[in-house]
């Protein structure tokens, strides 16, 4: 019998119980699903951080470590956890935040909020360009990232994509590097941030680099608070040269109430909604790597700790 410790918290131990126990019988695996496991005994982990569990080097028998987050900026570097560790990919989250970016991409693309808060009724005739003469750079072709710049590819914008490591998409065209990011920021009239939260990329988006983008550029950010330096973005702001800023993700959350980005005309502020793990389809993605652990097969989604994600 595979003992299989779930360590993410009480309140997704209420979602979780059911999906992945069926999740794990579906996939042909015996296993005994608990939140109070002897950690020698235990043969898997699901994990998210919480503040109830936080010390792995009682698991000593522990195979792997299966996060239920996208991120594990937050995980890395705990130092007691030397098992492997994958990270949470799953098509439900996937999809949401495709939805997401596609959604606040074409309404900024549209010039939608003038029509939506238009109080003085002004009848504006101003078409927006097509979609292939809007320049659009995704920054992190991960996952996510890739399946967003694909989306709008496939929507015919002009979509450039940045990443650490050089990457390869249809219709996108992708870069690399310090000069493959100042390129890319210097055309992006909208620009999507979904990079991973490394020592490399916090504050990436600071007063420097907003400078390189063409004026009255959008930025949309769903994916670490942190790479913003938020000073600077309301400097950048309130001098015009970032026309918009819709935000879903923060450095401190819930976003303190007396934020400068919660009274800024130009800020657009989304709970962190962008998207979520969803725990359906993130059981089965669970299931699959204790039933590929099992067989001896790699893992889907280890993480490189060495890169930080």
């Amino acid at each position: 019998m595979i003992k299989v410790q779930f360590a993410a918290g009480w309140p997704r131990w209420k979602q979780y119980e059911h999906l992945l126990s069926n999740a794990m019988m579906k996939a042909g695996l015996q296993a005994e699903l608990s939140q109070h496991h002897d950690p020698e005994e235990a043969d898997y982990i699901v994990y998210a951080p919480n503040r109830s569990f936080s010390d792995f080097s009682p698991y000593v028998n522990t195979r792997a470590v299966l996060s239920l987050w996208a991120g594990v900026e937050d995980i890395v570097t705990n130092q007691t956890l030397t098992q492997p560790l994958t990270r949470m990919v799953d098509s439900g989250m996937t999809e949401g935040m495709v939805e997401y970016v596609t959604g606040h991409v074409l309404r900024h693309h549209l010039g939608m909020d003038a029509h939506i808060v238009n109080p003085d009724h002004q009848w504006v005739w101003a078409p927006p360009p097509l979609a292939r003469s809007r320049r659009v750079a995704v920054l992190g072709l991960g996952e996510l990232g890739g399946a967003c710049a694909k989306s709008l590819s496939d929507l015919k914008f002009n979509v450039t994509g940045w990443s650490r490591n050089p990457k390869r998409l249809r219709s996108v065209t992708c870069r690399h590097g310090q000069d493959g990011l100042r390129q890319t920021l210097a055309e992006a009239e909208i620009l999507v941030l979904l990079l991973p939260l490394t020592a490399a990329t916090d504050n990436l988006i600071n007063a420097e680099t907003l400078g390189l983008l063409p004026k009255a550029a959008v930025i949309i950010n769903p994916g670490r608070g942190q790479l913003i330096d938020d000073a600077a973005l309301l400097a950048a702001l309130d001098a015009g040269r970032v026309a918009h800023a819709t935000l879903d993700v923060f450095r401190v959350e819930p976003l303190p109430p007396d934020h400068g980005f919660w009274a800024h005309p130009q800020v657009t502020v989304t709970p962190h909604i962008a998207s979520e793990t969803r725990a359906e389809t993130a059981s089965q993605v669970i299931a699959e790597n204790i039933r590929r652990c099992e067989a001896g097969e790699p893992l889907l989604h280890l993480v490189d700790r060495s890169a930080g994600y």
